[in-house]
């Protein structure tokens, strides 16, 4: 097993989404990227922590590839916009990929160079590929939010449309549904 650690606006949201990747073993949702020690929601949501909302993921490279898991984020969130996805705005909705080998750095680093390359997005990609160095897990109330909420109206309004965007474009990389 590998660990990957994605920042990518609202971990409710890159929950839902890398829990349906097939090869995914775990998705926990936390924060990392900052100066305070064991921070809270309440001091994360001030932008004054420096941590990312983020997501750190369990998966078996010999099912997933680390750069398959690069393409789902990229593909998943708006890496142009700097601090903000959609409605949530601040620091802590970063773009980011936190890397956990010098192997994962370059990887990162050569995708990214070749979308910005590429025009897909015409302004400039704002995503910070930074170390990872710790992750805090959020708060069990954080934890399978949108699995737990289905009907939340965030879930209904930003997830359900980011969850069916990521289903028709990666229908190769879904888990199987349980029968």
């Amino acid at each position: 097993m590998e660990t990957a650690t994605f920042a990518a606006g609202c971990f409710w949201c890159v929950e839902a989404i890398y829990s349906g990747v097939k090869g995914v073993r775990k998705v926990a949702s936390g924060y990392t990227g900052g100066k305070t020690e064991k921070p809270t929601y309440e001091q994360v949501c001030t932008g004054q922590t420096g941590h990312a909302e983020a997501v750190q993921i369990t998966f078996d490279p010999s099912v997933i590839t680390y750069s398959e898991l690069l393409e789902v984020f990229w593909y998943t969130h708006d890496p142009t916009t700097l601090n903000q996805q959609g409605p949530d705005v601040g620091t802590q909705y970063r773009s980011a990929v936190f890397h956990h080998t010098e192997v994962q750095r370059r990887t990162a680093e050569e995708y990214k160079r070749k979308l910005q390359e590429s025009g897909v997005w015409t302004k400039p990609i704002v995503t910070e590929i930074s170390p990872f160095s710790v992750f805090y897990p959020a708060e069990a109330y954080h934890l399978n939010y949108y699995l737990d909420h289905p009907n939340q109206s965030y879930c209904r309004l930003v997830i359900n449309p980011k969850l069916a965007k990521f289903r028709e474009k990666f229908k190769d990389k879904l888990k199987p549904v349980d029968s």
